[in-house]
């Protein structure tokens, strides 16, 4: 389960396409000031030799973002300087010109450095006076792009080849063999730069070799069992060629990048599953403060985003074991206050736990309980007789209920606004024969325990009351149900 050197996360990490970013994380990553040490100040020179009067703006990388650290107009000579009283945070840089032609350089330790380019090839003219890391920085960018382009190549002709013939075949030995010369000169540079910014990037570039699983004999399903030992190994070692202990790769595309494919691609996406490998990352980068401020604010981020259903139990999990708990300092008091209010919303109504009760009057005239419904699923539906939303999908509810109500499904609909006729009306004339609960002075406190803050809300809920499903669309409601009782534990 080794990843290609040569496309996708590993597809040479400084040849990125630039753009600029106005905008922050949620949680911006200011602290980053404060990891500089040593040596105060910075002054970085640069001559751009064929470009009098440019203007050239010094930027970096966070994640997949790039911000505008500072800018200037060169003088006649093309020349200007960058300097400030304050150490840069050690990262991956870049001058960027105009019609965004950039070149991407290190800051680590030492920033007194020049650097020399010609503007219609850059990366062919780069030079630097006074930095010998950036300058093996340039020579291993170069190497790295011709044994990227090397394998390209092989990858593209073999593509062109008939599968099983000789020919293919060869062409596979070949691009194995230019695969081991590229991990094996990410090796050398790694470790002749080590305790360097460089050396931490080429080893986070080192793809996680997966070796071949040992399952006893006798084994039921050896091939599936293979397969899962394999990616178990690969999921607990995909970190191992992170150094966390360098703060410099925060400002690089290499730890971001590695983030997102860990969470996207490689982690089950389900929230026990997420917790469980944000915890080992965390306690990871427990020794290197800002790098536990970066994968915590990157993690918070990255879920409280995400659209994919009951990704909202992580954003709890990772409220109470980070920002609730005291351990985000660099959160403001008003950003803590404001998420533990979220939270306190979002707690009751997770995916897996028994729903709250609900007792409200109802169109029929009496009380109705949640609890009281019998059916192997209820659908609770948050709704509005002028929510244009709404209007929309209640005809499609009542159509998909009035098909299925036979086969062990009911709805208990709350409305959420205060015109009593209006709600009547709506009902009779539209011929709503569910559940019709009506609570106007939410004394239910359906608002607060599940977190209805716009309609159409639907929660799906099995027999026993459990929320299996929530923030539905109607039109996705019949193949959650035929999926649940298809694959459900009984």
């Amino acid at each position: 389960m080794a990843g290609k050197l040569y496309n996708g996360t590993f597809e040479n990490c400084f040849q990125m396409k630039y753009k600029l970013s106005a905008s922050i994380f949620t949680i911006a990553f200011f602290f980053l000031s404060s990891l500089a040490t040593g040596q105060t100040g910075h002054s970085i020179t640069v001559t751009a030799q064929d470009s009098p009067r440019v203007r050239l703006r010094l930027a970096y990388h966070v994640g997949g973002q790039q911000y505008v650290r500072d800018s200037l107009v060169a003088d006649d000579a093309g020349k200007g300087r960058f300097m400030g009283s304050e150490k840069l945070p050690t990262g991956v840089y870049m001058i960027v010109l105009p019609e965004n032609i950039f070149f991407e350089f290190l800051v680590d330790e030492d920033q007194y450095f020049d650097i020399r380019f010609s503007k219609s090839d850059p990366i062919a003219t780069l030079s630097f006076t006074g930095s010998e890391e950036n300058n093996r920085f340039v020579a291993y960018q170069r190497k790295w792009k011709s044994l990227q382009e090397e394998a390209i190549k092989i990858s593209t002709r073999m593509n062109g080849l008939q599968p099983g013939s000789p020919e293919a075949a060869a062409a596979r030995k070949e691009l194995t063999a230019q695969e081991t010369r590229m991990k094996q000169y990410l090796g050398e540079t790694a470790d002749a730069n080590k305790g360097t910014l460089l050396g931490a990037i080429a080893k986070a570039v080192i793809p996680v070799e997966t070796p071949a699983a040992i399952v006893p004999p006798g084994t039921h399903n050896p091939d599936s069992v293979s397969k899962l030992l394999s990616y178990i190994y690969y999921k607990d070692h995909f970190f191992d060629n992170i150094d966390f202990s360098e703060p410099g790769l925060i400002r690089s595309p290499v730890l971001g990048g590695k983030l997102e494919q860990f969470f996207r691609q490689v982690v089950i996406q389900m929230p026990d599953s997420i917790n469980l490998e944000a915890d080992r990352l965390l306690e990871k980068t427990s020794g290197n403060s800002d790098m536990f401020q970066y994968v915590a604010v990157w993690l918070m981020n990255r879920f409280a985003s995400s659209e994919i259903m009951g990704h909202d139990a992580v954003v709890v999990h990772l409220a109470d074991r980070v920002y609730l708990a005291g351990k985000a300092p660099w959160a403001s008091e008003e950003y803590i206050s404001d998420l533990r209010k979220r939270v306190e919303r979002l707690r009751p109504n997770l995916i897996g736990m028994k729903a709250p009760e609900l007792l409200m009057g109802s169109f029929a005239g009496h009380y109705v309980s949640l609890y009281d419904v019998k059916a192997e699923f209820t659908i609770l539906y948050f709704w509005e007789p002028d929510c244009g939303h709404c209007k929309e999908a209640t005809p499609k509810l009542k159509e998909f209920y009035e098909r299925n109500r036979s086969t062990g499904i009911e709805v208990f609909a709350v409305c959420t606004q205060y015109d009593k006729e209006k709600w009547e009306e709506y009902i009779v004339n539209n011929g709503l024969s569910w559940i019709n609960g009506w609570d106007p002075e939410r004394r239910s406190r359906f608002d607060f325990l599940y977190n209805v803050e716009s309609t159409p809300m639907i929660y799906i809920l099995d027999r026993d009351k459990k929320i299996i499903a929530k923030r539905l669309s109607v039109d996705d409601i019949p193949s959650f149900i035929d999926a649940y009782r298809k694959y459900q534990v009984h």
